[in-house]
């Protein structure tokens, strides 16, 4: 159990924000990101509101801080230091503020502040603005979300559009320091797109699962053909969707490496060849994903058309051993007076007799070819 020292002065900012919920709430299932911490009188919880602050850290001489959002400004433009600032779903009202404080374009935070934006990089005088489109796995549900990139010379502004679990492990890297690599701009936007990409695997993985399960019911026959075929362009839907996503990040990995030797320079271009390379490997087991369940829909189809030619065949070949009999005796039903065999005292087993020969060489003859 927590005890109350152990508790963040930002956790109990926002707790005194915020009305406590009953502990019973804390048992409903919540999306990622919404962090339940208990010890207190009853839990609380400290789900971030649209327009939360989560980080805003300045970075100097080897160590990390955090600052007032009002004094970013204060610290931009100067070398020695670097600003690292996460928001969530902000508030019209932040981005304007944000504007102010960087002096960012406003062509640019109009596109922050709305969603639906296709990944993109574009920039400006002062800064680099970045759209990229987020995925994750939640109970085997496919989320979308975005994330948008205010990039400067001494500064990153990562604004999420999600119920993810955030950046916190960013924050971490850039504290380590791994390799003696420094906390700046480069090594921050690296990272960012870095999880951004990795973020792909676990859904893909996850589609990989949900295929394969799909494809042992196909083979099965366990479903019906009209779940089956609906599940599986379900699921090429999503792929599709996916693809959409996944695809853009190539585009801008690449125009970072080719166009943007500030924000990729020499000690991190190998960084960004592997997002760049993972980025391409992402694309192409999503498209190798989308031909296997196109393929599995193909098969299906035609399992379905296979079992439907089957069916009229047996119906077609029952209908021919019923026909044989029919004729005959339908002709015997007739009223015609001149019909000498029906004299003959062995006539009616003799005709009996044939009828049925002639039914089971039909008969014989039908199996042999799988008609029935």
């Amino acid at each position: 159990m927590w005890t109350a020292a152990a508790l963040p002065a930002r956790v109990y900012r926002a707790a005194r924000k915020f009305p406590r919920r009953r502990a019973a709430a804390c048992t409903q299932r919540r999306p990622l990101g919404t962090a339940l911490h208990y010890g207190l009188e009853s839990a609380i919880d400290f789900h971030f509101p649209a327009g939360a602050i989560i980080d805003c850290l300045l970075f100097k001489d080897s160590s990390a801080q955090a600052i007032a959002f009002d004094d970013i400004s204060d610290h931009v433009g100067q070398p020695d230091r670097f600003i690292w600032v996460e928001l969530k779903s902000p508030d019209t009202r932040t981005i304007t503020r944000l504007g102010d404080e960087l002096g960012l374009h406003a062509l640019a935070l109009e596109d922050a502040i709305s969603t639906h934006q296709r990944s993109k990089l574009e920039e400006y005088d002062k800064h680099v603005f970045i759209a990229t489109r987020t995925v994750q796995l939640w109970e085997s549900r496919m989320e979308l979300g975005e994330t948008h990139l205010f990039v400067g010379s001494n500064y990153v502004i990562a604004i999420r559009h999600d119920n993810g679990a955030g950046y916190q492990r960013v924050t971490d890297r850039l504290q380590r320091r791994p390799n003696g690599i420094k906390a700046g701009t480069p090594y921050a936007l690296y990272l960012v797109l870095d999880l951004i990409v990795d973020q792909f695997r676990p859904v893909i993985e996850g589609m990989q699962d949900r295929f394969q399960s799909l494809e042992s019911l196909l083979m099965r026959g366990e479903k019906s053909g009209r779940d089956t075929l609906e599940r599986l362009y379900a699921m090429k839907r999503d792929l599709t969707l996916l693809r959409d996503v996944a695809e853009p990040m190539q585009d801008i990995t690449q125009d970072l490496i080719r166009l943007h030797p500030a924000l990729s320079p020499k000690e991190l271009k190998a960084y960004y060849r592997d997002i760049h390379d993972h980025a391409i490997r992402v694309s192409a087991a999503i498209d190798r994903l989308r031909m296997s369940t196109s393929d599995a829909m193909q098969f299906h189809l035609a399992s379905l058309s296979l079992k439907q030619n089957e069916s009229v065949q047996k119906l077609a070949g029952w209908g021919a051993l019923l026909a044989l009999p029919t004729v005959v005796f339908s002709l015997y039903g007739m009223n015609f007076e001149v019909m000498p065999e029906l004299e003959w005292p062995w006539a009616y087993p003799a005709l009996l007799l044939t009828t049925a020969v002639a039914v089971g060489m039909l008969y014989r003859r039908l199996k042999r070819r799988g008609w029935i």
